[in-house]
């Protein structure tokens, strides 16, 4: 099969792409616009795979992709192209609703140019989303517990109910999803899944931010009490859960992915501390924790997300493979033998705290 990846250059998209091309023999093509968080370094070990294509471009770009549509003839859109940093959202919502929403209708429409009302058999348009869609968990949350599931978990029929400019947009690009379906019969999937951290991450998020900073003895901010929960979800096991959605779900259905592993942002940072004093980094001093700053909390933080994986594991075959320990292991040990490629990508970003000030346009 024919695979157009969007958003290939990025963190989950270079890992599904690692995934196709290094485990299946589909033909791949990536469409990336190579934004701040786009890097082809991390195709490097496919790039020169017969099987690989890039174009470099941007999904905003209705002339590019409906040509880019119409000549590669792909059996399997899978949409990851997206603005995705939450406090960037909060300094320049614009960017977000730019990409997120109106690239994603320009991806519709050219998926229904091409492979609406039956002009091509066994194609599937997979839009990659995010658990933020559906707002907030714990004592801040509105759910009641019909809605959210018995123990409290986002499931496939949680209701929406967006709190940044972010979420917002990957919420509304969700309902354009769907829409596209209904309306005019494209077959669509869509998939939400929970924190997502690993190798080739781009150091505004918080593990890598939090492994750079400290081997490089800068402080470790922590938003408010570091008390907000997250399940964490290895990109290696999203890249393998994105697979099997896009060749093995049925059209018209949401699947949540989740790692199982819920973790407080301080129990994440703590982790992080022990596991590098663990390592005992050569002329480092090894009490990392003395790093630890708390800092104002992020506008609309959301307490906690958590998610049910019942319904892939149960229709897909699908669970993690990586324990939250394991992983975070792995990718330390990475990020201490890829320095090199953290400052080449991290370009005029000083790992400086965004989302603070009021949003522009």
């Amino acid at each position: 099969m024919k695979f157009l990846v969007t958003g290939g250059a990025g963190f989950i998209g270079s890992a599904l792409i690692r995934f196709l091309i290094n485990e299946t023999d589909h033909e791949v093509l990536n469409l990336d616009k190579l934004t701040y968080a786009g890097h082809l370094e991390s195709l490097a070990p496919i790039a020169d795979n017969p099987r690989y294509r890039f174009v470099h471009g941007d999904i905003c770009d209705v002339e590019l992709v409906n040509g880019v549509t119409a000549s590669f003839k792909p059996d399997r859109i899978m949409h990851l192209a997206a603005e995705s940093h939450v406090d960037r959202s909060v300094e320049a919502p614009g960017e977000f609703i730019q990409t997120n929403i109106i690239g994603t209708f320009n991806l519709l429409n050219a998926a229904r140019s091409f492979a609406g009302d039956d002009k091509k058999a066994d194609f599937l348009f997979h839009h990659v989303s995010t658990d933020e869609v559906y707002g907030t968990l714990g004592a801040e949350g509105f759910f009641t517990e019909e809605t959210l599931g018995a123990e409290g978990f986002f499931t496939e029929e949680t209701p929406y109910q967006p709190n940044s400019p972010y979420s917002a947009s990957k919420a509304a690009s969700d309902h354009l999803v769907r829409a596209w379906g209904e309306t005019y019969g494209l077959p669509v999937v869509v998939t939400n899944c929970s924190n997502n951290y690993g190798h080739y991450q781009f150091p505004e998020k918080l593990i890598p931010l939090m492994i750079m900073n400290a081997i490089n003895g800068r402080e470790l901010p922590v938003y408010g009490d570091g008390q907000n929960i997250r399940d964490w979800l290895h990109v290696d096991d999203h890249a393998r859960a994105l697979y099997l959605v896009a060749t093995s779900g049925q059209p018209g259905e949401t699947y949540n992915i989740g790692g199982n592993n819920e973790k407080t942002n301080l129990d994440v940072v703590n982790t992080i501390c022990e596991l590098l004093e663990e390592r005992q980094l050569p002329g480092q001093n090894h009490n990392y924790k003395e790093l630890i700053r708390y800092v104002t909390d992020r506008p609309g933080h959301d307490f906690r997300y958590a998610i049910d994986t019942s319904k892939i594991q149960r229709e897909l075959g699908w669970q993690p493979e990586e324990t939250f320990e394991s992983g975070l292991a792995k990718t330390i040990d990475w990020y201490l033998e890829n320095q090199a490629w953290c400052e080449s990508v991290s370009g005029g970003y000083n790992q400086e705290r965004l989302g603070l000030k009021s949003g522009k346009t």
